[in-house]
C-alpha cells in the first residue's frame, strides 16, 4: 500500500507553473519527487494537486496497475 503526500504548493511566475515536492510512502520507504505543472495562477488548486500527484506517480517505478486513484 502506498500513501501520497504533497508538500507546499507554490506558483513560479517565471515558469508559469505550480511546483511542489511529492512524497510517495511505500513499503516503509519514502520516495520524493520534485514536480511541476504548467498553468495559470488562477488554476483550480484541486486540479493542480491531482496533476502534481500524477506527475510523481509517472516518475515512480511503481507499475500503473498498482497506483491508487483519488
Amino acid at each position: 500500500m502506498q500513501r501520497i503526500q504533497l508538500g507546499d504548493v507554490r506558483y513560479n511566475a517565471k515558469h508559469g507553473a505550480f511546483e511542489a515536492r511529492v512524497d510517495i510512502h511505500r513499503d516503509g520507504q519514502v520516495f520524493r519527487y520534485p514536480c511541476e505543472v504548467k498553468g495559470p495562477l488562477n488554476m483550480d488548486i484541486d486540479r493542480v494537486r491531482e496533476h502534481l500527484t500524477q506527475r510523481a506517480l509517472n516518475m515512480s517505478d511503481t507499475p500503473q496497475r498498482l497506483h491508487s486513484h483519488f
